[in-house]
């Protein structure tokens, strides 16, 4: 299950905050802040598909996050590099390598990541 962009939106501000009430959300977000009952509907939706919960405190809803960032965004990479990249990781970073302005220093760095991860590997 994916969230919406107006849902990561919110989940990235959960992941920053690692708890918040509807207070704290609001107060996260750039001006022109949204509706109350607009983030109200995301909350609810997040909720439904199983990425956040929330704890009462009498009326009030303190949110957490149930999905680690780095469990999303590897879920994420891994499906675009099935999508669109033949399930072949070498081909994802042969296009992200030529594609992307990296300058020689974070291809340096890339490397370095990559020969450590052998490593830890062997």
């Amino acid at each position: 299950m994916q969230l919406s962009k107006t849902e990561e939106q919110v989940m990235q501000l959960l992941w920053k905050l690692d708890k918040a009430f509807m207070k704290d959300l609001l107060a996260e977000f750039p001006e022109p802040k949204p509706a109350t009952t607009t983030v109200a509907t995301l909350l609810k939706r997040m909720k439904d598909k199983g990425f956040i919960d929330y704890k009462l405190f009498g009326k009030s809803r303190e949110y957490y996050p149930k999905v680690k960032k780095s469990d999303y965004f590897s879920k994420h990479v891994n499906g675009l590099i099935k999508n669109f990249f033949n399930n072949s990781a070498s081909q994802f970073a042969s296009f992200f390598t030529a594609e992307t302005d990296l300058s020689i220093t974070e291809l340096e760095e890339l490397k370095n990541i990559i020969d450590s991860q052998i490593k830890k590997q062997q």
